[in-house]
């Protein structure tokens, strides 16, 4: 006769065990991605002077392309080749793609709702993820993501041929770059400048802001969106959740920067009033991790920097090239404080009541960010002379993976250069596989114990 024991759930196995431990599968992949990108940077046909990147710059811009972040310690316009600059552009791919499928797959294992939607065939006793269910995620995820890149680079290639009288072909090579550069909300630009030659361009900030903002919301977003675009009442929470913050942050972050960065003569004050609008729009985008910039972020005013600090932590959608703690972890904390002022026992969104399980690992996201970018900008002051402003944008850019500095990169040593690499590599990573990690280690216990209330407050 069996043992009762025989009877419970066996463990999960296959490549859904192997998703259940990403911290060492999935960051082992995208370390492997960073490794061969150093390398290949380091070789000396990677730069302009054929001596090679060296280590430092190689493997800080290896990081920051496959973390998709766009902070450079080089002028990535000068200082790498054209074999370089394409080198950047397969990592950044490569990252955009990698973390959107891991993300998307992980997405769909945890959620009943989105096996559905995604139509994948799931056993519904061990919830087994087989290899044709990946095949359909990862297909989907390269189709939507090569579809934008392709319409984003195509509206720019007009652009650079007709109004700015460029030949097809550097056109559409400096285009492509962008295009994938700004949907894996990459920051890499070809220009010294980023893009403040074009802060006048509706044309050329605008496409590039779509392409921020789409790769922002992820693909289960972007996927449910294409099948019920005008069904809304169809929706999952988490769509609502995701287009609905990230509204309201597409609102309130351009009007705070426009209107804080209005009369600055460094930045938004010298341009007409069209120019001027433009700009703190593109600005008030770009921290959900675009990365790109039009005006000089270091001649910014302090509340501006707070504000963009704040949109940076934030970040954009759940499965999505963007950083951050993700706007539905911010969401749902949202809710918590709200229901708990309210007095209500449960945390409601939309006519649906959130798990207490999701509420606890929104808030260990949330509180283990924090702590990783306090713990981050203490070590940096400790490298160098900078004021705490500046380095805690340049740390949460780094962790948030946006790719935007103070300038107060530049100014920072070799070490720090390190421990910002190693950041952007815990922020693409981090949150995804503990927001995982949380969410398949759930168990429950036969037993509670006594009940007892501290003091809070």
């Amino acid at each position: 006769m069996s043992d009762v024991s025989d009877r419970s759930p066996r463990p999960r196995r296959g490549l859904l065990a192997a998703l259940g431990r990403p911290a060492r599968v999935v960051a082992g992949a995208f370390a492997l991605a960073i490794v061969i990108g150093t390398v290949l940077l380091s070789l000396p046909i990677a730069t302009e002077t054929g001596r090679g990147g060296g280590f430092v710059p190689a493997v800080f811009t290896a990081s920051s392309a496959v973390s998709v972040t766009g902070l450079s310690i080089v002028d990535t316009a000068s200082y790498w080749s054209t074999f370089g600059e394409i080198t950047i552009l397969v990592l950044m791919q490569v990252g955009g793609l990698g973390v959107m499928t891991l993300a998307s797959m992980l997405a769909v294992l945890m959620s009943p709702r989105l096996r559905l939607r995604f139509n994948l065939t799931v056993q519904a006793e061990s919830s087994a993820l087989t290899l044709g269910d990946v095949r359909r995620v990862v297909v989907g995820v390269v189709q939507l993501s090569l579809f934008f890149e392709a319409l984003i680079a195509a509206a720019l290639t007009l652009r650079l041929v007709l109004g700015y009288d460029r030949s097809i072909g550097p056109a559409a090579y400096e285009s492509v770059f962008h295009s994938v550069s700004a949907f894996n909300n990459g920051g890499f630009a070809l220009f010294s400048d980023s893009l403040t030659r074009y802060v006048s361009d509706a044309w050329i900030c605008v496409p590039i802001a779509l392409a921020v903002v789409i790769g922002s919301l992820g693909f289960p977003v972007l996927l449910e969106l294409r099948r019920e675009l005008f069904q809304p009442h169809r929706w999952s929470l988490h769509t609502k959740l995701t287009l609905g913050v990230s509204g309201i942050l597409l609102v309130v972050g351009p009007v705070l920067i426009t209107a804080m960065e209005w009369n600055n003569s460094r930045t938004l004050g010298t341009l007409s009033i069209p120019d001027r609008l433009l700009a703190g729009i593109f600005h008030g985008v770009m921290p959900r991790s675009g990365g790109f910039n039009t005006i000089d972020i270091g001649a910014m005013n302090a509340e501006s920097l707070v504000v963009m600090d704040g949109l940076m932590f934030i970040g954009g959608g759940s499965a999505s090239t963007a950083g951050g703690i993700k706007v539905t972890t911010f969401a749902i904390l949202a809710l918590v404080i709200a229901a708990e002022i309210r007095g209500e026992p449960d945390v409601q969104a939309l006519k649906r009541r959130i798990p207490t399980s999701v509420q606890r690992q929104a808030l260990t996201v949330a509180l283990v960010s924090v702590g990783v970018i306090v713990v981050a900008t203490l070590v940096l002051l400790s490298l160098t002379d900078l004021s705490l402003d500046l380095v805690l944008f340049d740390t949460i850019s780094a962790f948030a993976t946006v790719g935007l500095s103070s300038g107060a990169l530049a100014e920072m040593p070799g070490s720090a250069h390190i421990i910002l690499a190693v950041l952007m590599f815990a922020g693409r990573l981090g949150p995804i596989t503990l927001a995982t990690a949380l969410a398949t280690k759930e168990r429950t216990r036969r037993y509670r114990l006594p009940e007892e209330r501290p003091i809070v407050g």
